[in-house]
Formats: structure tokens, C-alpha cells, sequence
């Protein structure tokens, strides 16, 4: 299964590497070093954006679960929030899930710039960001460009009621998603440096 909008990655450049195959094979084109080499680039690339589309049915987890793939880079309280940062690189699923059942209060754009996603001052870069009503209070959900991923896709509008584990958007090319919960109502079960799956690994929990 693949992401929305997989197909115009791939199918352009698999079709290219097939055309360049075509010709060397009639010999329209030299078969070394332009043929061989140009067909086995494209489908070689062709083959990345299969991988790097790919979208898995997934079991959901319980709790509040992870919207992105990656390994965790910090957790941490801000006044009365609390922060769960993921960076994604670019073997990831870079398809995004709602991390609990939530009404989408709006989704816009804002930042600037594109620094390295897993440095301190990437919150600011180019980001989106999904304002989520939930029975735990207000939640954000960030999604953060980097230096190589500067397109960040939503798959859901304002208004819209998402089911935990649905998919919500999407990062070309990796980077880094945010996810920010009320630090009163929820506590923290991920640290640092632990990997995490989108809609299967938990996150946070209901504080008691």
C-alpha cells in the first residue's frame, strides 16, 4: 500500500527508466555507457520512492500513540504542555497518524526556513501545524521541515473527526513531528532515544 500521491513520484520516473531500456534494447541509444546506466539509475530511484511511499496497515496501539515513525528526541514539559518530539529520517514510514480519537480544529502553515530537523532551532522552520480537540484537552500535532524535506502534505481539513491511528499527512523526505499534549491530563511512557512506530507504539497515558 502506498501513500496519497505516491504515483506521481513513481510511476514518471519508473516509466522513464522503461523508455531508456526500450532504446538501448533497439539501439536507438548506446547501451554503455547511457543506456545500461540511465535505465538502471531510473528504476534504481524509481525503486527508493516505492520504499519510501510505502504506507503499512497497522494495528492501533493503546493510549496516546506516536504520530511518526522515527526515534524520539526529546521529551519534555513546557509550562502546562508537554512535548514528545520525533525525527523521522528517510528509511521511516513517512506517513502520519492521529495520535487519539480527535475533531481536527484547524490545520494551517506558518515558520520559517529550513534548518537541520534534529537541531534545537528547527521548530521554527517551516512547519504545520493540526489543532486537535480531545477527551485529554487541546492537542497539537507539528510536522517540521528540514533541510532536505521542505513539503509537508495533509491528508485531513478543518472540522474533520479522525479515528486514533488514522492517517493525517505526510513529510517528503523525512524530518521531524511534534506532538503536544496537556501535561496535567497525560504522562510521558517513551524517553529519549526509543524508536517508535506510528499508531502502534504508546507514547503517553491518562494520568491517573
Amino acid at each position: 500500500m502506498f501513500a496519497p500521491g505516491a504515483a506521481r513520484w513513481i510511476v514518471p520516473v519508473a516509466a522513464a527508466g522503461i523508455v531508456v531500456a526500450a532504446l538501448t534494447t533497439v539501439r536507438v541509444l548506446p547501451a554503455v555507457p547511457v543506456g545500461v546506466g540511465g535505465a538502471v539509475g531510473l528504476l534504481a530511484v524509481a525503486a527508493f520512492f516505492a520504499v519510501f511511499f510505502r504506507d503499512p496497515v497497522r494495528p492501533v496501539g493503546r493510549g496516546i500513540v506516536s504520530p511518526a515513525d522515527g526515534r524520539v528526541r526529546d521529551v519534555g514539559v513546557e509550562g502546562d504542555r508537554l512535548r514528545i518530539s520525533v525525527f523521522m529520517n528517510v528509511t521511516n514510514v513517512h506517513v502520519n497518524r492521529a495520535p487519539i480519537d480527535a475533531t481536527v480544529e484547524s490545520v494551517h502553515a506558518e515558520g520559517r526556513g529550513y534548518r537541520a530537523a534534529y537541531r534545537s532551532d528547527s521548530e521554527h522552520n517551516v512547519r504545520r501545524v493540526y489543532r486537535l480537540s480531545t477527551a485529554v484537552g487541546p492537542v497539537e500535532l507539528v510536522q517540521i521541515a528540514g533541510a532536505v524535506a521542505r513539503r509537508v502534505v495533509p491528508f485531513v481539513h478543518d472540522g474533520a473527526t479522525v479515528r486514533k491511528g488514522d492517517r493525517i499527512g505526510m513529510i517528503v523526505l523525512g524530518s521531524r513531528v511534534d506532538l503536544v499534549l496537556p501535561a496535567a491530563r497525560v504522562r510521558p511512557v517513551v524517553a529519549v532515544g526509543d524508536r517508535v512506530v506510528a499508531g502502534v507504539t504508546t507514547v503517553a497515558e491518562e494520568a491517573s
